[in-house]
């Protein structure tokens, strides 16, 4: 039976070239791919349950993730093929007809199997970085994916975008180096408010929110004036969040613009609305004094002008101060030596 199975084994399927495609070694081809591939798929579980549990070196354990899990699928393949009974150099000719037309044909694959590779290797993107692409998508970087990379927004909505896309167009990296960013949000106030008062109610507002953080000789909470529209006074509210709140851009804006509502009604500030002012030149065929006789109005004491308060300008304070220096590059923790066993008390 032995024999018969031998024989069973070295039927021969086709033949190309000089090499001989055995049933024998078509079975050992199968087997031997379908190690490598379940071998691929085990390290790169256990290198992702890994990196998942530790904070440190996520960018490293990431790319030896992918590194390790398509290099055994190649090697794989490639071991497969030589058991196949195929002598592989021998099809050097062929392999290259078959690489044009996949060159030619899968061009847009590869180019992006080769853009995440870029990705992973490249330190400005991580697993879990908040990220803004040109048209103003936003979200948390999940995967980078051999053809795409996948992103979670703020709605729990995942998103697919070619790895090309992040390498060739600006993209904005909101987490990739110190714990906060400066976040303007605008708001507006009536003509004739107090500018200080505006300050000062705006500033106790911001400073109550939750993830505002402490200020800092570098870093601090301000209220900047920046224009004069048709019927109100344009403010900014210059904030330092938490990386988790620029993480939500909306549900942040929309938390500091509640409390600044809140801060300007409490200090009895008024909101603006559009507004026109008329003025009449003439009236009945007089002007000016003459006008105010014939309505038999006149003009009362002009009030004494009040002394101009001092106020603060957060803005020119903001220029007076020294940019922050770059922060340093962020290295990878060099292992540490063992620590040698202390030497026994004499």
């Amino acid at each position: 039976m032995l024999k018969q199975f031998q024989d069973l084994s070295d039927i021969e399927l086709a033949q190309i070239g000089n090499d001989q495609i055995t049933l024998s070694g078509v079975m050992s081809a199968a087997l031997l791919t379908l190690a490598f591939l379940v071998a691929s798929w085990v390290a790169g579980h256990a290198l992702k349950r890994l990196r998942q549990r530790t904070r440190e070196g996520n960018a490293a354990l990431y790319l030896t993730e992918k590194v390790l899990s398509y290099g055994l699928v190649i090697v794989g393949i490639v071991a497969g093929l030589s058991t196949l009974g195929l002598d592989l150099s021998s099809l050097t000719v062929f392999a290259g007809a078959i690489g044009i037309g996949l060159g030619l044909g899968l061009q847009g694959v590869v180019k992006e199997f080769v853009s995440g590779l870029v990705l992973i290797s490249d330190r400005a993107v991580h697993i879990g970085d908040y990220i803004e692409l040109p048209e103003g998508t936003r979200g948390v970087v999940q995967e980078i994916g051999p053809r795409a990379t996948r992103i979670r927004n703020n709605d729990n909505v995942y998103l697919l975008v070619p790895n090309s896309k992040l390498i060739e167009n600006t993209m904005i990296n909101w987490t990739l180096r110190g714990d906060t960013r400066r976040i303007h949000v605008p708001f507006r106030v009536a003509y004739g408010a107090d500018k200080e008062k505006v300050r000062d109610a705006v500033l106790a507002a911001a400073r109550e929110v939750p993830f505002t953080m402490p200020d800092t000789q570098t870093r601090r909470t301000q209220v900047w004036m920046t224009g004069y529209a048709e019927s109100w006074l344009e403010f900014e509210l210059v904030v330092w969040p938490s990386l988790d709140a620029v993480k939500r851009p909306k549900a942040m804006n929309a938390a500091y613009t509640w409390a600044i509502d809140d801060a300007l009604r409490k200090a009895c500030i008024e909101i603006p609305y559009p507004q026109r002012e008329l003025r009449v030149r003439g009236l009945f065929g007089h002007e000016g004094e003459d006008a105010l006789r014939t309505l038999r109005l006149e003009h009362g004491e002009a009030p004494e002008e009040a002394p101009a308060e001092t106020t603060t300008n957060d803005a020119a304070d903001d220029l007076m101060r020294p940019p922050p220096e770059p922060e340093p590059e962020e290295l990878e923790p060099e292992p540490q030596a063992p620590r040698k066993a202390q030497a026994s008390k004499q």
